[in-house]
């Protein structure tokens, strides 16, 4: 035997089901059946023989350019949106990007004088070994 589970059977369950069939699942099994049918009805009417196949090309090609434009569209709204907001943003930010400039120069020699008192030892033994191999290097060659 097998064990069935329990299907709830609340008000809102059932509301959600409702939902889910006509928000879901209905717009989806429309819009495939008429895709399906207007690649038939376009099929039928291109092959047959007074069909206009260039006709039918080139309407193919202006469905499937129309995607691209309105991607293109999108994305040139938001490229103006922003160089607006950057136009807005750079009239407020000069007297804070000095500073910040003059902070980050400031930073920036803090950090290379660090750096440069990290590297001295380690430069200064590698100095030295390769004076030590030099030396030794003299003293095999007669």
């Amino acid at each position: 035997m097998k064990a069935q589970l329990p299907h709830p059977q609340h008000y809102s369950y059932l509301q959600h089901r409702k939902q889910r069939t006509m928000q879901i699942i209905l717009p989806v099994v429309v819009s495939a059946i008429l895709m399906i049918g207007l690649v038939v009805l376009t099929s039928l009417i291109t092959f047959r023989s007074e069909g206009d196949v260039s006709r039918w090309a080139a309407i193919s090609t202006i469905w499937i350019i129309i995607p691209v434009l309105v991607a293109g569209l999108i994305t040139l709204a938001i490229l103006i949106g922003l160089i607006y907001l950057m136009a807005r943003a750079l009239s407020a930010l000069p007297a804070y990007t000095a500073i910040a400039q003059d902070y980050v120069y400031l930073a920036k020699s803090y950090i290379i004088r660090a750096a440069d008192k990290v590297a001295v030892p380690v430069i200064a033994i590698d100095g030295f070994i390769e004076n030590i191999k030099a030396f030794v290097g003299r003293i095999r060659t007669p």
